[in-house]
């Protein structure tokens, strides 16, 4: 995951990878990383939580935009069933979840 996002970001295509096991999210030292603790296979969210899986991609574009440094992990805030999603309004604008653990992270390695 890390070496084939590194491969493509070296030719000048913007990554951004979702993790399921934070271990695994550091190690492979992927450009951008979201984690979630989620079960395996739902990276994306729940079949048929389209307004979750929505929030996720919402989240991934962010990081995208707004990473203010290559190897950061991001952990994003989502509990598994137990969250209710909003509609993206603007997807220009990041969600407040993101920005508050974008925040943390980017704090945290400080």
């Amino acid at each position: 995951m890390g070496l084939l996002a590194r491969e493509i970001e070296a030719c000048g295509v913007t990554t951004v990878a979702l993790a399921l096991v934070r271990e695994l999210a550091v190690a492979v030292k992927a450009p951008r990383m979201l984690f979630l603790y989620w079960p395996f296979g739902h990276a994306l969210g729940e079949p048929g939580n389209r307004l979750q899986q929505r929030s996720i991609l919402h989240d991934a574009f962010s990081m995208a935009r707004a990473a203010p440094r290559p190897g950061l992990v991001v952990d994003l805030p989502y509990q598994w069933r137990r969250q209710q999603y909003a509609p993206i309004g603007d997807w220009t604008k990041e969600s407040q979840p993101f920005a508050e653990a974008l925040e943390r992270a980017v704090q945290g390695e400080d």
